[in-house]
């Protein structure tokens, strides 16, 4: 049985990420306007990636993997507990999670609607059980970055337009900080 949609709003921000008003969230999809987003990026001990299979239902890219979670924080909540809050109802656990960086992304659904978000990236650390909310996930699979890199080199048409987008920056930034192994717990 599928649940109750509420209308929720989304913050409108301009370049900088400064808040320029609020707006609800499919109105903002529809109109391509600049939105405040999240996206967590979830490893566990052995340095796999949590990805997850949107429900097929999703307003958009449903079906096609992404990252652990994503969303948009209320207006007035902080992105960190923004992050918090979808990780439980979207996975059904919470985790302490550091922020990593941030990019801007825009793209185009067949459907009409348009993703135009200034981004938040979070990473943390989880080794627990994972209880999807079916009307969220479809599925859920702990990849090895590598593992990901070559199924996003083969069949890149699986995984939602911002995971394409930000796994490499991703990569890019644990390399930069020298943190390439860090969620690994067997490093000597």
């Amino acid at each position: 049985m599928a649940k109750n949609i509420l209308p929720v709003d989304v913050v409108l921000v301009n370049d900088k990420d400064e808040p320029v008003g609020t707006m609800e969230k499919m109105e903002a999809h529809r109109r391509g306007l600049l939105h405040r987003a999240f996206s967590v990026f979830i490893f566990n001990d052995k340095g796999e990636m949590l990805l997850q299979q949107r429900a097929a239902a999703k307003y958009h890219s449903g079906g096609l993997w992404t990252n652990t979670c994503c969303s948009h924080p209320l207006p007035g909540e902080p992105a960190e507990n923004a992050v918090m809050r979808r990780l439980k109802e979207e996975l059904g656990f919470s985790v302490p999670v550091v922020k990593a960086f941030e990019f801007v992304y825009k793209a185009e659904f067949e459907n009409g609607l348009t993703e135009n978000e200034f981004d938040h990236v979070f990473t943390g650390v989880y080794n627990g059980p994972v209880t999807p909310d079916p009307n969220e996930v479809q599925d859920y699979v702990w990849l090895s970055p590598e593992a990901i890199e070559q199924e996003l080199e083969q069949s890149a048409g699986k995984y939602t337009a911002w995971f394409i987008i930000a796994f490499p920056i991703l990569l890019k930034h644990l390399k930069d900080h020298n943190l390439t192994t860090c969620f690994k717990t067997d490093n000597p």
